[in-house]
C-alpha cells in the first residue's frame, strides 16, 4: 500500500485529507457476496467517500485508493491502485490539480489532460467493470492563501466528457449537481466543501453507482 500523506495540502481539512487521521483512509472489512467498488480521486473525493460508503452500505464493498489521486499524470500509478481483484465499478475523476497553475501555466494543459485521460480509460476499462467519470467541481473566484489559481474547469470538463464519450464511459456530473450549492456550500476561499456539500456531492456519486450495480452474489450455504 502507497503511504499516507505526512501533511495536508492547501485548504484541506482532515476529513479532505489523505491522512491516518482521516476513517475514510482506512481498510475496509468487505462483506462477502457485494459488488465491489473503488473511488479514485483527489481531496473531494476523500471527503464524499465515508457519506458514499453509508448510502451504498448492504449494496456494495466501497473502498477507494489508500491516497490523494492528484493529476491526471503518471497513468503507470493506476495498474498499482487496481491491484489483482476484481472490480464490479470503478468511479473516477482528475482534473483539479491538472488545471491547478504553477508559475504561468497549468500542471496539464488541455491536450496533455486529453491524453493522459485517454491511457487511463483505457486501463480502467480493461479491469471489465463498469466505469464512471465524475466531472471536476466548480473553483471558485477568489480563493486563499493569495497566488493560488486554476486554469477554468469547464474546458477540462468538456475534454473530459468528449473522452468519455468516445470510450462508452457514464458521466456523473459532479459540477452541475453542486454548481447551484456553490456559494452555500463551498468553504470561503477555497475549492472543497462543508460536510454539507460533501453529502450532496455523496448522493450523486452513490445514485451514480447504484445504476451500474450488478445484483449482489448469493451467499453460498451448506
Amino acid at each position: 500500500m502507497l503511504p499516507l500523506a505526512a501533511q495536508m495540502n492547501e485548504g484541506e481539512t482532515v476529513a479532505d485529507a489523505a491522512v491516518a487521521e482521516n476513517n475514510a483512509m482506512a481498510p475496509i472489512q468487505e462483506t462477502p457476496g457485494l459488488p465491489r467498488v473503488l473511488l479514485i480521486g483527489d481531496s473531494i473525493s476523500i471527503a464524499y467517500t465515508l457519506p458514499v460508503r453509508a448510502l451504498l452500505k448492504g449494496k456494495a464493498n466501497v473502498l477507494r485508493i489508500p491516497v490523494n489521486g492528484e493529476a491526471s499524470a503518471k497513468p503507470a500509478r493506476i495498474t498499482a491502485w487496481l491491484g489483482s481483484g476484481k472490480w464490479d465499478v470503478i468511479h473516477f475523476n482528475f482534473g483539479l490539480w491538472d488545471a491547478k497553475i504553477h508559475g504561468d501555466k497549468p500542471l496539464s494543459d488541455l491536450a496533455t489532460y486529453e491524453q493522459n485521460l485517454r491511457v487511463i480509460a483505457g486501463l480502467l476499462k480493461a479491469t471489465g467493470a463498469r466505469v464512471i467519470f465524475a466531472t471536476t467541481t466548480p473553483v471558485p473566484a477568489l480563493l486563499k492563501p493569495e497566488g493560488r489559481r486554476f486554469d477554468p474547469i469547464p474546458p477540462y470538463n468538456d475534454v473530459a466528457q468528449k473522452v468519455m464519450k468516445d470510450n462508452g464511459i457514464s458521466i456523473d456530473d459532479l459540477y452541475q449537481v453542486i454548481l447551484p450549492h456553490e456559494t452555500n456550500l463551498q468553504r470561503p476561499f477555497d475549492v472543497h466543501y462543508s460536510p454539507e456539500g460533501s453529502q450532496l456531492l455523496a448522493e450523486a456519486v452513490a445514485a451514480s453507482i447504484q445504476a451500474e450495480l450488478p445484483a449482489a452474489k448469493p451467499l453460498t450455504g451448506p
